[in-house]
């Protein structure tokens, strides 16, 4: 199940007022203060925080099966995307991967995967990774702009069946261009790293 994007972005601040206006819920902050990596999570504002020196290493919101992360970047730069998966799931898709000659991080909480696409794929089997998994509330699709084709059928034989959520389209830059949530808004809007947010 397609769960999750990031992005690094210079717009932290606004991408969190943004998911929030549209009802996510922060679970966490965490930046770089005084050389060290600390914890700035809610009940914590940022009128609290604001005046001191942080570079946010992630800040992850939350909504239903949604969990969106972003962190402190000098441009906008399209991070990866997580699939919530099982442990059984997980050990094809590695070893699909392998096949395909794409380098496999495995680690403690999650794996990543890193494609030609300039992007990473994150595989997560905890669950605890969200908030619900029985509301619908729900990334349907992904619209992403690759800078080569092959996107839909690699990733095929990567989850060794096809993957309906994922859609590309041929452009000049890589990142997301448009997001179905469902349960998200009444109406299309646009958050501050271009992604074009539909219902």
């Amino acid at each position: 199940m397609l769960f999750h994007y990031h992005f690094w972005t210079p717009h932290v601040e606004e991408t969190e007022k943004f998911y929030v206006n549209n009802g996510f819920r922060i679970y966490q902050r965490i930046g770089k203060c005084q050389g060290d990596f600390q914890k700035f999570d809610p009940p914590l504002v940022w009128d609290d925080f604001r005046k001191k020196n942080i570079l946010f290493r992630i800040i992850e919101a939350r909504k239903g099966s949604i969990n969106i992360t972003f962190g402190y970047g000098n441009k906008i730069i399209f991070d990866h995307i997580g699939f919530l998966v099982s442990e059984k799931e997980q050990e094809l898709i590695c070893l699909n991967a392998d096949n395909m000659n794409w380098t496999v991080d495995r680690g403690e909480r999650r794996t990543f995967i890193t494609t030609p696409y300039s992007f990473r794929i994150e595989l997560q089997t905890n669950k605890d990774i969200v908030d619900s998994m029985t509301d619908n509330i729900k990334i349907e699709e992904l619209r992403l702009e690759t800078k080569k084709k092959g996107l839909e059928d690699d990733l095929s034989v990567l989850f060794g069946k096809p993957v309906s959520s994922i859609k590309s389209v041929i452009g000049g830059t890589v990142t997301i261009r448009e997001a179905d949530l469902k349960g998200f808004s009444t109406k299309p809007l646009v958050d501050p790293n271009d992604v074009r947010i539909l219902n």
